[in-house]
């Protein structure tokens, strides 16, 4: 991709092309790959399996991962899945078109907001800069819970800040609390929407340029009852069905989901350990090119502040509060704090237009396309002619699997258009060269990607492997299964619960094996089969997702037993 496949893009006079053509370019960004791969670990598989069988079974209130209740999340990310899916009656588009649709809303949102707050360059300033920010294009491009919630989260933002810095506005108010609501109903953490009101009451009693007029009204109390009214869409029908159909197995999903998921795992986190300072360094590498702007910004903002320029109190005191509250608890991952990505981009955007008219942000723009197209050139030819080992690391740590030939090839793909950024950049077009290299690199990834490394990663190279040697009118059992076998069998299929021992597992999945032994074949992780029988029948049919597989036909419960006698 070179500079020609975005028209106009004439940045020396600082005039972005407006929002139609920046919504189209993100729509090309983010959307491409868009039903060309499967869902991939390590959470899209998880929720596209529940949305499926949501609308297999009809049950929209109680979502199951296989025959257990799944408790993890609130329901409302899963059902926006579960509707497209029955309204394309396509997993491959309906898994990801509410990250798509996320992405979009989320840039318009901090488009307008800038126009609103400043005028409509700094508006598509702050567009462009969060499409252009590593971490935000990547989350949206993946099906996960992060990209709606941010969705949310800057909904809610748009409507508080609308009413405070230029309001009153009740309607914006009444629907930024709302949004908050949704937040809350997608991932427990919606409620940090509501930061930004910190920082703002602050600037009330300081008089730094907001009026109490925000709050000072009987009105106010519309948003608290908006986020009562969107909490309850959820919450209401599933404590009902609680109270008036309780099952032990309802109310112990009721109260694993209010408290367990919530308060305990935020107070005690059991996963993704990382020390208070995590943040920073998420920040420093995946917000960039965003993050380059800092040398630059401090002192500007400082001023501003200090000039009583509530704008930018209220956006720095948001982004900064967020990642605080994210730094407190023990248990880390680098999407927590996305959501404070459009504010940083809205209090960095005013600066763009003379920083970029400035040498020293400008070179080291083009050090930064430069040094990234390098990067992946050397990654992709380590990966070619060497066995560096780094890649296989990468993959493993987010239980991907697939030829380092292939991924050299996608990783080469990437550095392509990465190259013709740099070299555009460097003839003078520096803030053009980047936006064409960042784009290509992610339409490389988006296409090459589902073609490179869907069939190991997604599980449906496997689970066409299992069907095709236990054959069509087989009947297939799973144990120790992750959710991408179970989405991606071919066959009918059982399991025996998901967070039960796999020992458990494997003796209720003999029983069943045994009642129909000639139909019936087992799908097993390594670590659920005995000793005896890895000596015997089973064979192993491939490795996905960092374990290797074995199946398992009934013949072979003669061999275990025979194991076992010597």
């Amino acid at each position: 991709m070179t500079t020609a496949t975005f028209p106009h893009l004439n940045f020396n006079q600082l005039r972005p092309p407006g929002i139609g053509v920046l919504s189209l370019v993100a729509l090309v960004v983010l959307g491409a790959g868009l039903g060309l791969r499967d869902p991939w670990p390590a959470d899209e598989p998880r929720f596209a399996l529940v949305a499926r069988q949501m609308v297999e079974s009809g049950d929209w209130l109680f979502p199951h991962r296989g025959t257990e209740l799944y408790s993890d999340k609130p329901p409302l990310f899963m059902w926006i899945q579960a509707a497209l899916y029955w309204a394309t009656g396509n997993l491959r588009i309906s898994f990801l078109l509410p990250s798509l649709l996320a992405g979009l809303l989320t840039i318009v949102l901090t488009y307008d907001l800038g126009r609103r707050l400043w005028n409509r360059q700094i508006g598509l300033c702050a567009g462009w800069a969060l499409l252009l920010t590593l971490q935000f294009t990547l989350q949206m491009k993946r099906a996960q819970i992060d990209p709606l919630l941010i969705a949310w989260v800057t909904l809610a933002h748009y409507g508080l800040l609308r009413h405070v810095l230029r309001g009153p506005d009740w309607h914006m108010w009444t629907l930024g609390w709302f949004a908050v609501g949704l937040g809350v109903i997608t991932k427990g953490v919606g409620i940090i929407a509501l930061f930004v009101l910190i920082p703002a009451i602050a600037a009330t009693w300081w008089q730094r340029g907001v009026s109490n007029a925000w709050w000072h009204d009987r009105k106010f109390w519309l948003g608290p009852i908006a986020l009562l009214v969107a909490v309850s869409l959820w919450l209401g029908p599933m404590l009902a069905a609680v109270r008036f159909v309780p099952t032990a197995e309802h109310l112990a999903y009721a109260q694993d989901i209010l408290f367990r998921q919530t308060v305990e795992r935020y107070a005690e986190s059991w996963t993704h350990i990382k020390p208070p300072w995590y943040f920073a360094g998420v920040m420093a590498s995946a917000w960039l090119p965003l993050m380059l702007a800092m040398p630059w910004a401090l002192a500007p903002w400082k001023r501003r502040i200090s000039r009583g320029d509530p704008r930018f109190l209220l956006l720095l005191g948001g982004w900064l509060l967020i990642v605080l509250f994210f730094s407190i608890p023990s248990g880390k991952r680098d999407m927590y704090i996305l959501p404070a990505l459009p504010l940083a981009c809205l209090a960095v955007a005013p600066l763009l237009p003379g920083l970029l008219r400035r040498s020293g942000p400008r070179l080291l723009l083009l050090g930064f396309i430069m040094a990234l197209a390098f990067a992946l050139f050397m990654a992709g030819l380590a990966m070619l002619f060497t066995d560096p080992g780094f890649e296989k690391r990468f993959l493993l740590t987010r239980g991907m699997s697939t030829s380092s030939e292939g991924m050299a090839w996608l990783v080469l793909a990437m550095a392509l258009p990465a190259a013709l950024g740099a070299i555009t950049a460097m003839s003078g077009r520096v803030v053009a060269g980047t936006m064409a290299g960042l784009g290509g690199m992610w339409i490389a990834f988006g296409i090459g990607g589902a073609v490179v490394l869907n069939d190991a990663n997604s599980s449906r190279g496997l689970m066409e492997t299992v069907a095709r040697q236990i054959g069509p009118d087989a009947q297939l059992g799973l144990v120790g299964w992750r959710e991408q076998q179970l989405l991606m069998s071919q066959s009918p299929t059982t399991e025996f619960g998901f967070t039960r021992p796999e020992k458990e597992q494997l003796e209720s999945a003999l029983a069943w094996q045994a009642q129909a032994p000639e139909d019936r074949w087992l799908l097993i992780v390594g670590s659920a089969i005995p000793q005896g029988f890895r000596d015997g029948e089973p064979f192993a049919v491939g490795i996905a997702n960092r374990r290797t597989w074995w199946l398992l036909p009934a013949r072979a419960r003669d061999t275990s037993t025979q194991e076992s006698q010597r």
